[in-house]
């Protein structure tokens, strides 16, 4: 995809994001990715992502092949404000996937992400916290086929993916193809953060919608791109955006 098409990538992704407009509509959510019928890949869509579409053709074709996306980031809300619509609850990977692994209790669980000693801990929190039966466990840095494999020797019932974009979602797309019946879930740094290596922001600056800067402050070096240069990045094609879809439809 040519920079100048990104546009219509956006358009896309707003069209597809599920907005959850309370906390009875976010447990009806949970309900039905804890009951798959078929495979069923979960993303979350933050201003990051966003980005990523715009220079990432195959990204932005793994992202749009999830069954369920999420609105992610006060950035996604900036943006939904912008174009007139309402952004709901935040559905941030990092407090709504504890809350489905729990769902999963007694079931057979893939830990696929991070690196050790972090992916075990995370896995010994998962299984003393919320009752899973890990059947799976591996770091994130092996190819496609790996988790294939993974896959379809252990069949889990749920597959908690805790790679980063964009690997995680060229990984959930393949492993929607073998028609497993599972969840598969595109988790980015929960992994990190169940298993100790990064920790949460205080209540009061996630309430602010400031846990970027937080994670930034804690993790300088490998977050200054995505977040000092990002993020403004990010405002700008927002503002473009909803100033040329104010263009397209200025009665609305």
């Amino acid at each position: 995809m040519a920079a100048k098409q990104w546009p219509a990538r956006w358009h896309a992704v707003i069209d597809q994001l599920q907005v959850v407009e309370d906390s009875e509509a976010a447990e009806r959510l949970l309900h039905a990715l804890a009951a798959p019928v078929a495979p069923t890949v979960l993303g979350f869509v933050n201003a990051h992502a966003m980005n990523l579409i715009v220079r990432d053709d195959a990204y932005g074709e793994a992202l749009l092949g999830a069954d369920v996306l999420l609105r992610d980031g006060s950035g996604m809300a900036m943006l939904y404000r912008q174009l007139g619509l309402a952004p709901g609850l935040n559905m941030n990977g990092t407090d709504f996937i504890p809350r489905l692994v729990h769902a999963y209790a007694g079931r057979r669980v893939a830990f696929w992400g991070t690196r050790q000693p972090y992916l075990g801990q995370a896995v010994q929190c998962c299984v003393a916290t919320y009752g899973v039966t890990p059947v799976s466990v591996h770091d994130g840095f092996a190819d496609v086929s790996t988790y294939l494999h993974l896959a379809t020797e252990h069949r889990p019932d749920l597959i908690l993916l805790g790679m980063g974009m964009p690997k995680q979602e060229a990984v959930a797309a393949a492993l929607k193809g073998t028609g497993l019946v599972c969840t598969i879930v595109c988790g980015g740094a929960v992994l990190d953060f169940m298993g100790g290596k990064v920790h949460r922001a205080p209540a009061w600056v996630r309430r602010l919608g400031a846990e970027w800067l937080y994670r930034l402050l804690c993790e300088p070096r490998r977050l200054f791109m995505r977040y000092v240069v990002g993020n403004p990045l990010f405002l700008l094609r927002a503002r473009r955006f909803a100033r040329a879809g104010r263009a397209l439809h200025p009665g609305g």
